[in-house]
């Protein structure tokens, strides 16, 4: 049996104010990026606006996170700045990430985000719920075959390819290569890339680019249902003539698959090792599955344990912004141009905003975790996410309540972006 030690190791108080004290980004102890959580606890405590060494601002409490999220005038999202010299302007990265919805301020995110939003009507998304079943109960099939596998390879990561394949029209024959290139590209986000990552990710980016172009020279010959295929909506635009350039097409097309992907793996993963992990909230939340009357109770119960996880153990931890005018938060004053850090795992830990907020509680009501963001730029794919994360968690407890990780899990040792790499385990 592995123990919850082995799946996230303690850091002690003095260890988590000694990281604090000197708390930098570009240099992360292994055991931070293992079990994060005492270090934001300790910043929370005693630094909440942290200046850190490159002169930026960490922030670690809810309410100052809130502020900047309201404030899109003041709080742009454009990448352009701190981008250029991180991956060079010449870059596939650079062009990337400088044209993706997430690191944009509008016109051109509201443009993109109204083209996405089109395809993830609240209809829509109930539309996808019977393949998203069967897919789930087909990989549940296979597993129950083996006896076991490893939760992220053979499960978690498998639903949100084929989903996000579906939705952009990707021949199942070729999707293979996607979610190792979201993989890459997202690695390369991390504050300091390694040379590999960096290189990696590059390759990546004009490999994807490449079969874009041909996959949407197909749908421009044959359109699909623009209701429901996100990229023939991308393509044709807006009624009134509204456009995205080429450019903007592709690079938008491989943000919806790293935003589909790994946050939504992520979510599935980390949901499924935490019961692991917590085995009393894992108790509870099957009698709880097992007492719901109908399907709108078994939904809640649900819905209630994944916003959980998604507070608990935030798939996606950091976010940026950059000070368009001189401004405060935090009652820190701010220069125009002041670079700003928010740090979503330490938001969703406020004890000023959740009752005891170190314990999973997977009944936890009023839940008003970050993990999606908030204002204008809220994850889009949102309903879509807690959709997946419900049938996914929800029919493998059913289907195997007495599961058991068979050998340690394998973080994915980055500081955005908080996930497993694997989990083996058996079904007993």
């Amino acid at each position: 049996m592995i123990q919850p030690h082995q799946i996230t190791p303690p850091v002690g108080a003095d260890r988590a104010r000694d990281i604090a004290s000197s708390f930098d980004l570009r240099a992360l102890a292994p055991d931070f990026l293992a079990n994060p959580y005492p270090v934001y606890a300790a910043l929370r405590d005693t630094d909440p606006v942290r200046r850190m060494p490159d002169g930026s601002l960490f922030l670690t409490r809810h309410a100052d996170l809130m502020t900047v999220y309201r404030d899109a005038a003041v709080f742009s999202s454009d990448k352009h700045v701190e981008f250029a010299p991180k991956y060079g302007v010449e870059s596939p990265l650079y062009e990337h990430h400088t044209t993706s919805l997430v690191f944009n301020d509008p016109p051109l995110h509201t443009r993109v985000r109204k083209l996405i939003m089109g395809a993830l009507t609240r209809r829509a998304i109930a539309d996808m719920e019977p393949g998203l079943v069967a897919l789930v109960d087909s990989l549940l099939d296979r597993i129950e075959a083996q006896g076991g596998g490893d939760l992220i390879e053979d499960f978690a990561s498998a639903i949100p390819v084929e989903i996000i394949g579906n939705l952009l029209g990707v021949p199942h024959a070729e999707r293979g290569p996607l979610r190792g290139w979201s993989l890459a590209i997202l690695g390369a986000l991390e504050p300091v890339p390694t040379p590999e990552q960096h290189a990696l990710g590059n390759r990546s980016v004009t490999e994807m680019l490449d079969y874009l172009r041909g996959l949407v020279a197909e749908r421009r010959k044959a359109p699909g249902d623009p209701e429901r295929d996100v990229l023939t909506r991308l393509i044709q635009g807006e009624a009134n003539g509204d456009r995205l350039s080429e450019v903007e097409l592709l690079q938008n097309c491989i943000f919806l698959l790293n935003a589909g992907h790994e946050t939504t793996t992520n979510l599935i993963g980390n949901g499924l090792i935490l019961l692991q992990e917590f085995p009393a909230q894992r108790a509870q939340l099957l009698a709880d599955l097992r007492a719901a009357g109908d399907d709108a109770a078994r939904e809640q119960v649900l819905s209630l344990a994944v916003d959980e996880c998604l507070r608990f153990e935030s798939s996606n931890q950091l976010g940026n912004r950059r000070a368009l005018a001189p401004c405060a938060v935090g009652g820190v004053d701010l220069p125009a141009g002041a670079l700003v850090t928010l740090c979503i795992g330490a938001a969703n830990r406020d004890p000023a905003v959740y009752e005891q907020p170190e314990t999973l509680n997977l009944r936890r009501e009023g839940n008003k975790h970050l993990a999606f963001g908030f204002g204008i730029h809220q994850c889009a794919g949102l309903s879509l996410a807690r959709l997946e994360g419900r049938i996914a968690i929800g029919r493998f407890l059913t289907r195997f309540p007495r599961f058991e990780l068979s050998d340690v899990p394998e973080r994915g040792g980055r500081a955005r972006f908080r996930g497993f790499l694997s989990a083996p385990f058996r079904t007993r």
